[in-house]
């Protein structure tokens, strides 16, 4: 194919040879030569066009000048020190947990901003609560019971079920807390609002609902529940594995009381949404609640 290089022409009229030939051609104005003045020498000739000379030079940088403005070089590779490490570690240390005497006054502040404040005032309550308790949660003193009725409260809100399900969960880690969290009526609440969090809000309300159910009064308030199973089935289908282990487990505390008889849900209907749910992804923990959930089944449906 034929290319048209105006760069190259434009370098070949202003070359020596042409400005040479132009100079030295007489106009019909000029006088003619006198003997006294004898000609000029001949002009030398014209430099012989070499295949790798600068207007080979000009083709290609003209082309590659076009090249990269049409179809742009990728970057180069970033130096070895600005790569991330395969592992790194985080940027900064987590906070030493928070004294006794300072968790009591913290709980104290949160639970008058949470229940009397204003709603920037209580999700401000909220992301402080989040800030303290999440890094190292506390064992140590329980929740006062005003305060967890606020942040299971705070679930039903869109703008506050972050730090809420945060909270609840770093909360129910010590035993003392879940009875706390049970009589609040965390496990009615998270039943209710489970279906409405996001992904990651409704596997953090569902760890802190099998961890409550590990009570006696956790898994009756669940058993006794119209929407715990419904609920259960529909997060398996819906969420990621891991959250999918902990609506399994809550579902095995429901059918795994020999009293419970037909009455909860089709026991039919459960196993099959399980075996659903154990084919896609799940986590060993999973597969095996999984197992004796379908036992327990079988067993009801006998």
């Amino acid at each position: 194919m034929k290319t048209d290089h105006p760069k190259l022409k434009t370098q070949l009229f202003s070359c020596g040879f042409f400005r040479h030939c132009t100079q030295s051609v007489l106009s019909p104005t000029s006088s003619p030569l006198s003997p006294s003045h004898p000609p000029p020498p001949p002009p030398p000739p014209p430099p012989q066009p070499q295949p790798d000379s600068s207007s080979s030079s000009s083709s290609s940088s003209t082309s590659q000048s076009f090249t990269q403005w049409k179809f742009p070089l990728p970057n180069p590779d970033p130096p070895p020190e600005t790569t991330l490490p395969s592992d790194p570690t985080p940027q900064y240390p987590l906070p030493p947990p928070l004294p006794f005497t300072q968790l009591q006054e913290l709980f104290h502040i949160a639970e008058l901003q949470i229940n009397t404040g204003s709603d920037p005032e209580r999700l401000s309550a909220l992301h402080l609560l989040e800030r303290s308790l999440v890094p190292n949660p506390p064992s140590d003193p329980e929740c006062p019971p005003e305060l967890m009725r606020g942040v299971v409260e705070n679930l039903k809100t869109k703008a506050s079920a972050k730090p809420a399900t945060k909270i609840l969960l770093a909360l129910c880690l010590a035993e003392g807390n879940r009875h706390v969290a049970v009589e609040a009526g965390a496990v009615s609440t998270v039943v209710e609002v489970a279906p409405e969090l996001e992904d990651a809000e409704a596997e953090r309300a569902l760890a802190a609902l099998e961890l409550m159910c590990t009570l006696p009064e956790g898994a009756a308030e669940v058993r006794s529940h119209a929407l715990a199973v419904p609920v259960m089935v529909a997060m398996m289908g819906r969420i990621a594995a891991r959250a999918r282990e902990y609506a399994i487990s809550v579902l095995a505390v429901i059918y795994g009381d020999g009293d419970m008889g037909k009455d909860v849900a089709p026991p039919e209907e459960v196993a099959r949404a399980v075996v659903l749910a154990l084919r896609n992804d799940c986590s060993a923990r999973g597969k095996r609640k999984g197992a004796l959930l379908l036992k327990a089944l079988q067993e009801n449906d006998n």
